[in-house]
């Protein structure tokens, strides 16, 4: 029974892997996976650039039974994460499976299944070879990611930055996709288009490059925090870097948070409006902003301020930098609390500044720039600035396209996948995967629970009906990207939807207090979802019992207290609430939903 795999990166290696692990005679999988470029790891490899790390965690974003040491730093370089992938490839002998150099030029619909047309590239001269090669599948698995197709928006007058500067021997305007090391910014005036995390790494390199000038253009603001939280100092007693972090996306808990949740109270997100209420203030105590972890400029608008709304920009580096013109806060505040900025991006090491700027509207013919009026910080400052780039960078992301799938085959999109953001209702042989962004988490972990889910579904068992979805972010309906989820809650969703979400007695039961207790004070790890049901492992106890157990330990008694205790009573009065209220509604006829 083939299965075609469109993508070597994480998402189509750990589709394979599934698939292989879960065949039977029924459905005797048979996984090939087609990669038009010459080596595995996708984006993290061929879209990589000097000194650039994962933002998420390697307990999250390991994949559940292949695990990185202990002694491994939490966050790994690129070219580490793409060695790990490798391993891994290796490991489950997926290697067999991938074929290099393969691109997928036709999807079609044929004889109660598919037929994929794909052309392979000559090793000799690196020319895709005019003939066309045909697999016949009933199952297709698109795992091509979110990252591929460079967005470009179009700014009026952006070339007269290029005929102001066409003495330039470099390339004057790129996509962040093309950013590869510091020399290319060099003593250059600098713009770069865009603050999500790849615009802020890119502000940092040019402020560590020497560029003369940085400009960081925002459209609406952004929400800063760090990929670790350390670097503090609290009545004199300092939490630094010299000591392991608690990274942040392993800080949600997981009891009355995503596991034991009441309808009623999944459905309104009060978890989200009052996590994101103390969040708030606890900021304004220790760093004295609420824009973000020690962020004085870029604020978001307030009703889109916080994590139920927009993606946390977890790459800090450039934050110093950004702050200095603006952050003002009194002496005696800093003595009782303050965020730690790192020495070597401090003054008197260096007094330069990486100016935030809103989008520029257009270019004049003189090459200088037109920034959006508004009443922001950014703007009052830059205004009146006689900003002339030498160099714009689009650190604007990407679009996906999948012009390869035939139209007259009714084929599906990302956003027409509505069971659970994989599959279309009704076209569960065509699957997605790898194609929502957590607005704290991994892409990866969340690609191995949809694969779990697309196995369960094609084999018939995923309890029906299938619940509604309180898992994404809340958007408007005009924002340009809508696959943003909340990833604690959309792990949650699919492992109860397979029927792998643990229940408390029975971990207990099973395994014991020691698993018990980091279930219910870890995040929503991957590992977790493999203690029951279908894709039972039998690492997963003891992944639990020493990795992800340090990772809550690590925390500290006061910080399990205020991160884990506090919120998990606080959540279970909550649900208490709804359940006895649910009861009563019940009783005179209402359904709970």
């Amino acid at each position: 029974m083939k299965v075609v795999i469109v993508g070597a990166g994480p998402s189509g290696l750990v589709t394979a892997k599934s698939l292989l692990e879960n065949v039977d005679a029924n459905f005797p999988f048979d996984p090939i996976i087609l990669e038009q470029e010459d080596d595995i790891g996708g984006t993290f490899r061929y879209r990589s650039y000097e000194n650039a790390n994962l933002v998420s965690s390697k307990q999250l974003t390991s994949f559940s039974d292949f695990r990185l040491p202990l002694s491994h730093p939490d966050h790994l370089t690129l070219e580490e994460y793409v060695e790990y992938l490798r391993d891994y490839s290796n490991h489950f002998k997926l290697t067999e499976r991938i074929h290099l150099n393969s691109k997928v030029i036709n999807v079609a619909r044929h004889a109660g299944g598919h037929v994929v047309s794909y052309v392979t590239r000559d090793s000799r001269n690196s020319e895709w070879n005019s003939e066309a090669n045909t697999i016949h599948t009933p199952y297709i698995a698109l795992c091509t990611g979110l990252h591929v197709v460079p967005s470009w928006p179009l700014i009026p007058g952006i070339e007269h930055v290029i005929a102001a500067n066409e003495s330039s021997k470099t390339p004057v305007t790129f996509h962040s996709s093309e950013y590869k090391k510091r020399s290319q910014l060099q003593g250059k005036r600098v713009m770069i288009l865009g603050t999500g995390e790849t615009g802020m790494d890119v502000a940092y390199e040019a402020a560590k490059a020497g560029a003369k000038e940085v400009v960081l253009c925002s459209r609406a603001g952004f929400l800063s925090f760090p990929k670790a939280l350390n670097d503090f100092e609290v009545l004199g007693l300092r939490f630094d870097s010299s000591r392991p972090g608690v990274p942040i996306d392993s800080l949600i808990t997981n009891l009355a948070e995503t596991a034991y949740v009441h309808p009623w109270v999944a459905s309104t997100h009060i978890r989200w409006f009052v996590s994101d209420f103390v969040i708030k203030r606890l900021l304004w105590v220790l760093t004295g902003t609420q824009a973000g972890c020690n962020q004085w400029v870029g604020e978001l608008e307030p009703e889109r301020l916080g994590r139920a709304y927009v993606f946390l920009n977890k790459s800090h580096k450039a934050m110093p930098y950004i702050n200095r013109p603006y952050r003002n806060r009194a002496w005696y505040l800093d003595y009782l609390s303050r965020y730690i900025d790192p020495a070597e991006d401090s003054p008197p090491q260096t007094d330069f500044a990486v100016d935030l700027a809103p989008f520029p509207t257009q270019f004049l013919p003189n090459g200088c720039a037109v920034f959006t009026a508004s009443k922001r910080k950014d703007y009052i400052r830059m205004k009146d600035r006689d900003v002339r780039p030498e160099l714009v960078i689009y650190a604007t992301g990407y679009t996906q396209e999948f012009g390869y799938l035939d139209k007259e085959g009714g084929y599906p999109t990302p956003g027409e996948a509505n069971v659970r953001n994989i599959v279309r209702e009704g076209d569960e042989t065509v699957a997605f995967i790898g194609f929502v962004r957590p607005g704290v988490g991994a892409i990866p972990p969340i690609a191995e629970m949809q694969s779990f889910f697309w196995i369960s579904l094609l084999k018939g068992q995923v309890r029906q009906p299938i619940p509604p979805p309180h898992y994404h972010l809340l958007v408007k309906e005009t924002a340009r990207i809508k696959y943003g989820v909340d990833h604690s809650t959309y792990m949650s969703t699919l492992a109860k939807d397979i029927g792998a979400a643990p229940g408390i007695w029975e971990i207990w039961r099973e395994y014991g207090t020691h698993v018990l207790v980091c279930y219910c004070f870890g995040a929503a790890f991957t590992t977790f979802y493999r203690l029951v049901g279908p894709y039972k492992s039998a690492s997963a106890p003891t992944i639990i019992k020493t990795e992800l157990w340090d990772t809550v330990t690590r925390r500290g008694a006061i910080g399990n207290f205020v991160m884990g205790v506090i919120p998990m009573a606080f959540y279970l009065m909550l649900n208490a609430i709804a359940l006895g209220l649910g009861i009563m509604w019940a009783m005179v006829g209402g359904r709970v939903e």
